[in-house]
């Protein structure tokens, strides 16, 4: 979608546009009722400071879409869609490692390890769940918060365009 058409958008239209970004309504509702946009950063810079910060309660939910680090998601919908492309720098070798990694995680903070995997590698993401391994509960909130916003502005851009962006 052009960002003008999302911009001029109906309501409900461009919430559709943004819901499998983050599925979290107070952070979309923030996002569409603050169109219109100048530019695709702006939304993306919109995307990062919206609702902050998510609640416990919020950051769970969405977490409960994101696969593990490592385990392909399946599955036709958008979200599986975004999964497979964001984790595609991470490898089968590492799959031990990641899972490994995951389990403790989980153990540790009792939620599903989330990063950006997007241009990162399996060793960058394994080097990264390590030290944060070593994060408390609330250090840990605020890392998984930040990533969850990056996640979102690197889907908005990747659904929405400018002009001229199209061939």
């Amino acid at each position: 979608m052009l960002l003008t058409e999302f911009n001029s958008s109906t309501r409900d239209d461009a919430v559709g546009v943004v819901k499998p970004a983050l599925d979290i309504p107070r952070w979309y509702d923030a996002i569409v009722d603050a169109r219109p946009y100048a530019s695709v950063d702006a939304l993306a810079t919109a995307a990062m400071e919206a609702a902050a910060p998510l609640s416990e309660a919020e950051l769970d939910g969405a977490l409960a879409h994101h696969p593990r680090i490592g385990e392909r998601a399946t599955g036709d919908s958008a979200e599986a869609a975004h999964a497979r492309s964001e984790q595609s720098g991470v490898d089968a070798a590492a799959a031990d490692a990641l899972a490994a990694g995951n389990r403790a995680y989980e153990e540790r903070f009792d939620r599903v390890f989330l990063v950006r995997a997007a241009g990162r590698s399996a060793d960058d993401i394994l080097a990264l769940l390590q030290q944060r391994l070593g994060n408390t509960p609330e250090q840990e909130l605020a890392v998984v918060d930040q990533q969850l916003r990056e996640i979102a502005a690197l889907r908005l851009a990747g659904a929405i365009e400018t002009e001229g962006a199209r061939a």
